[in-house]
């Protein structure tokens, strides 16, 4: 009949304004999707019944959702339509935070006038009721530049899934088992060779021990760093207060070493200033948050004075793999495998959640370390699909797929801020997966207010800050790598309108 398309999914009702189809299609569908009206699963009208609603040619409407579906606001799959992607909730708006105080002045009495947790007028008899508070509520940011999070809508699902259905299939019975406390062998033997060819680690799988993420690694390592007879652990003057939490409980004392426009001032290890140190936990390929490589002059010291004191380098390379405008920097370890211990994550290049990471040890820590761990061998499924996602060549084409795309936002945010705010220094940005913005002296808490007043989630360089050190610089650290493709743009105009 004529009109059988009317009967053709459901009804979406969109403005379509300017005298181009496609792109008025494409900004009235993201503005939907913006403002909550479409919510996440939203199935959407075929490409046939939306262009019959809008009197628009089919085409039209089927290249609109194509590219949306590339940019992450929706999802395409064979049989299940096409439907709004997984985001951030947005934003409630002021009128809605209005009715909801509205609402509760009504339910506590009938709408009468709240003040001091009473409401007048609407009891029995005229006795007021109380009404309890309404707690503050934090919004939701719409946009997350928080630095350690890679695009986690990138995660490589579908290979991911057919590693796991593999190794699933190949797995022996007994991995099924409680197993090696260092971690499955298959997943130990592809890491050593991996590291080796990647990162210049000097592997071998005997000396690897697999752990639930970093943080786990870095506990161990304290537990068996203070059974030794080490009292200090030197940390860098910039890095996660966590980490350096991790050590403190470990019963170690955390010295702080000095840093200048090169670095860490290592050479402090070396003539006593830092105490009597026993290990130091660095980022030296990329120092965590300020960004920069440890300098060749300093790298070799650090290994020297290691080497003669007979104390230990605990290399924290937490993303290794990201590198832009030069050849990657190779691992410490590289220098010295007996005095350094490598840990490695798959927290950035794949997904935090996955609490995959590894430590590749002297061979003097290896038994302490597997002694301290206990029989916790971790989950051996994710393990072996690990193994066979890095043996299969899907990790190497994943990091590269994901590495452009970093870079991509990188080039963005930097040109971004050349034109907005162009006496802004921007710092950090030849490798990783976020960059420092430098701001003028005592702005940075101001500019933080500022992008939490706009829905923004983002960090100040002093909140890396060690305790012990003086306040000296100010700026925002800012996690290119954090939004999914969908909400970037978004983010970085977001941030643009916070700068000085």
């Amino acid at each position: 009949m004529a009109n059988d398309w009317a009967t053709f999914g459901a009804d979406l009702h969109l403005e379509l304004r300017g005298p181009r189809l496609r792109a008025g299609l494409m900004d009235a569908l993201r503005e939907a999707v913006r403002s909550g009206r479409l919510t996440a699963g939203t199935r959407l009208p075929s490409s046939r019944s939306l262009a019959a609603d809008l009197g628009i040619a089919r085409n039209t409407v089927a290249d609109a959702y194509a590219e949306l579906v590339a940019e992450g606001w929706l999802t395409a799959r064979q049989g299940s339509g096409t439907r709004v992607a997984r985001r951030a909730d947005p934003r409630r708006t002021e009128t809605a935070r209005a009715a909801s105080v509205r609402a509760v002045s009504a339910r506590a009495g009938g709408g009468g006038r709240v003040a001091g947790g009473r409401a007048g007028g609407g009891g029995a008899a005229g006795v007021p009721v109380a009404v309890p508070p309404v707690p503050p509520r934090t919004p939701t940011p719409s946009y997350d530049l928080k630095a350690g999070t890679p695009d986690l809508a990138s995660f490589p699902r579908a290979e991911w899934l057919k590693a796991y259905r593999r190794a699933l299939a190949d797995a022996p019975n007994e991995a099924l088992g409680y197993g090696d406390a260092r971690g499955r062998a298959e997943l130990r033997t592809v890491l050593a060779e991996y590291l080796a060819r990647a990162r210049g680690v000097h592997a071998r799988p005997e000396r690897i021990v697999v752990c639930a993420g970093f943080v786990q690694g870095l506990a161990l390592l304290g537990q068996v760093l203070r059974s030794r007879g080490v009292r200090d652990v030197a940390v860098e003057s910039y890095g996660l207060g966590l980490h350096a939490g991790l050590l403190t409980g470990a019963g170690l004392g955390t010295p702080v070493l000095p840093f200048d426009e090169r670095g860490t001032r290592v050479e402090e290890l070396a003539d006593g200033k830092a105490g009597a140190v026993g290990a130091v936990l660095m980022t030296a390929a990329h120092q965590f948050p300020l960004g920069g490589a440890l300098p060749p002059d300093r790298r070799t010291a650090l290994v020297g004075w290691a080497r003669s004191s007979g104390a230990f380098v605990l290399e924290d390379d937490y993303d290794g793999e990201f590198r832009f405008d030069r050849q990657p920097v190779g691992a410490l370890q590289g220098l010295d495998p007996e005095r350094v211990v490598y840990l490695g994550t798959a927290s950035k290049s794949l997904a935090p959640g996955l609490r995959l990471a590894w430590m590749v040890l002297p061979e003097e820590l290896v038994g302490e370390v597997v002694a301290a761990k206990g029989t916790d061998g971790g989950s051996a499924l994710e393990q072996l699909a690990l193994a066979e996602f890095i043996r299969s060549g899907a990790y190497d084409r994943h990091v590269r797929r994901v590495r452009l795309n970093y870079r991509r936002r990188r080039d963005q945010l930097v040109a971004a801020v050349a034109a907005h705010s162009p006496e802004t220094r921007v710092s950090g940005i030849a490798a990783g997966l976020h960059a420092v913005l430098a701001l003028p002296p005592g702005t940075e808490q101001a500019t933080l207010r500022a992008a939490a007043w706009h829905g923004l989630a983002v960090q100040g360089v002093d909140q890396f800050r060690r305790p012990t050190v003086a306040p000296a610089l100010d700026g925002l650290v800012v996690g290119y790598a954090t939004p999914p493709d969908s909400a970037w743009q978004g983010a970085l105009e977001a941030l643009m309108r916070v700068l000085p």
